[in-house]
This record gives C-alpha cells, sequence and structure tokens, in this order.
C-alpha cells in the first residue's frame, strides 16, 4: 500500500467515523427525548426487554450504549437495535453483546484479581480493551507490529 492509498484510506475511515457519530447522536439524543423525566427511573420500568443492567437509570443505560459500546465497536445504535423498535430479538449482535459483557464482567471479577504482579490495584477490561472502535477484536490491528516478512530466496 502507497502512502497515497493509507492517506485515502484514512479519510475515507474518518468519514465513516464521522457519520456513525452523526447518526449515534441523533439517535441518543430522540431516545433521550422520548425518556423525558424518566431518566432517573430503572431502565426495565422504561424500556421493554431489559436483560442487563436492571436497576440502571435509563438516562444512564443510554449513555453507556452511547458513549460505552458504541464507540467501543465503531458502530451506531442499528448494528444491535432495530431502531425504533429497541425491544426487538431481530439481530444476533444483540446477544452477542450481551455475551461480551457477561465474558468482560467474568474477567474482571473472577480471573484479573488473580493474576500476580498486576501493577494496577484494581485492574479492568472493557469493551475497547479489545475492539478499539472495530467490529471484530483484533481487526483494525492496535497491537504490537509485526515483523516484516523475510524476502524470498
Amino acid at each position: 500500500m502507497t502512502p497515497a492509498d493509507s492517506a485515502a484510506a484514512a479519510a475515507r475511515a474518518a468519514i465513516r467515523r464521522d457519520s456513525i457519530a452523526k447518526d449515534r447522536d441523533k439517535l441518543y439524543n430522540e431516545a433521550l427525548a422520548k425518556i423525558a423525566g424518566r431518566e432517573n427511573q430503572p431502565a426495565e420500568s422504561v424500556y421493554k426487554n431489559i436483560k442487563i443492567f436492571q436497576g440502571t437509570p435509563a438516562g444512564r443505560l443510554l449513555r453507556i450504549m452511547g458513549q460505552g459500546f458504541d464507540p467501543a465497536l465503531g458502530v451506531s445504535c442499528s448494528h444491535c437495535h432495530v431502531v425504533g423498535e429497541y425491544d426487538k430479538e431481530d439481530k444476533p449482535t444483540k446477544q452477542i453483546a450481551r455475551d461480551m459483557f457477561a465474558m468482560v464482567t467474568a474477567i474482571n471479577t473472577q480471573y484479573l484479581s488473580k493474576i500476580k504482579n498486576l501493577r494496577s490495584p484494581n485492574p479492568v477490561v472493557n469493551c475497547t480493551t479489545c475492539h478499539r472502535g472495530q467490529t471484530r477484536p483484533g481487526a483494525g490491528g492496535g497491537g504490537p507490529p509485526r515483523p516484516a516478512a523475510a524476502p524470498p530466496g
């Protein structure tokens, strides 16, 4: 890939991120307007089909989705939800997100505390730890550079 190709790819990615952010902000603001006055009520009393985050205030749930999950995966609400019918189970990504949240919870509560010599007294992982703004963990790189392949011959 030439430097010009890299620059063009970076420009396309920036446009995509901006478009996703605009869509996410629009949907977030619409959802916030719909629950006006009920932001502090438990999510399950405001929304249907809440499987995780029960007891979390409805407004906080929106922030968790819009400022946590969505940017961590580089997506907008429609990645997991049927827009306007958020309780539907039509998209497999919705259950995948629930299962991944359970995995992160298990890592944070059951495994990290057992690793000796970590520098943090309270280490945690979250979606961004692996996803780094990509729907597929590791798809966007982010790890250490790979060694160059040896030239043929």
